[in-house]
This record gives structure tokens, C-alpha cells and sequence, in this order.
């Protein structure tokens, strides 16, 4: 007879990918309606990537990096928004993070033991010869990777 975990049979954590973009918004809907049908907790991750370029500039590299701390305080303040009016007892959490997105999402996935992640689809042209954050996700072979569009 093969082991079975009771009460596992959904996502028990999934990530979440959010920077303010329309997709990611999106995702971050999705997570949260798959949390409260599983009952998950979701873990919703703001990346702030300065950039190589920008780290050669400090001035530059410190305008991004506080840029990216005010996208995150109004990312966070839109989600606790929603979470106060969506009705649902999804447990959640909110982090902000600086760093290459791919890595950073990978790296926390897996500290929280992700079961799920999910990201919005990029909208940048280049992403199709370099490679999107959800292509660079799945190519870590770790967890179910949803793009939502």
C-alpha cells in the first residue's frame, strides 16, 4: 500500500509573484481564489531588481531600490485592502524583496516550501529571447508554475 497524506491532496503554500502589472494582479487573483478553496496560505513576493546597469550608478541603484520600496508599500496596501473586503479566511503573507525576480521567487519558494507558484505573463518583448521569469520558474523543475495571462 502506497502513502497517502490526508488532507493534502490541494496546494497547502503557493507563491505569488507581484509587481503592480495588470498580469500580476491577475495571478495574485487566482492564487487567492484557489487559497480559499483549498485553504492554502498564500505568500505574495515583491521583487526589486536594480539592475547591473544601475548598480554601476549608486545614485541610480538607490532611486531604484526606493522606487521599488514604494511600489511595494502600495502593493501591500492594496492586498491587506482586498484581504479586509474579500470576505475569506485566506492566510497570507507579504514580502519585499531586492534582487533578480526568477531568483528571488525560487529561493523563497522553496524557504517556504511552495507547493504552487504563480506569476502573470510578461509583456516584455525581450522576455521571448531571454527568457520570463515563469520560463526561468519552470526551468527549476520544483513546483507547478502557473502564468496567468
Amino acid at each position: 500500500m502506497s502513502a497517502f497524506e490526508i488532507g493534502t491532496d490541494g496546494p497547502q503554500v503557493i507563491v505569488v509573484g507581484v509587481d503592480g502589472s495588470p498580469t500580476s494582479l491577475r495571478a495574485a487573483a487566482y492564487a487567492w481564489g484557489l487559497a480559499r478553496r483549498q485553504g492554502s496560505k498564500v505568500v505574495l513576493i515583491h521583487v526589486t531588481d536594480p539592475g547591473t546597469t544601475s548598480l554601476l550608478v549608486p545614485a541610480a541603484s538607490a532611486s531604484m531600490i526606493e522606487a521599488g520600496r514604494q511600489v511595494a508599500a502600495e502593493l501591500r496596501e492594496q492586498i491587506d485592502h482586498f484581504a479586509g473586503t474579500a470576505g475569506s479566511n485566506v492566510s497570507y503573507s507579504f514580502r519585499a524583496e531586492l534582487g533578480d525576480p526568477a531568483s528571488v521567487l525560487t529561493r523563497i519558494s522553496n524557504e517556504v516550501r511552495a507547493d504552487a507558484v504563480v506569476v502573470g505573463a510578461s509583456a516584455q518583448a525581450g522576455h521571448r529571447f531571454v527568457g520570463s521569469v515563469a520560463v526561468r520558474l519552470v526551468r527549476a523543475g520544483r513546483w507547478p508554475v502557473t502564468v496567468v495571462p
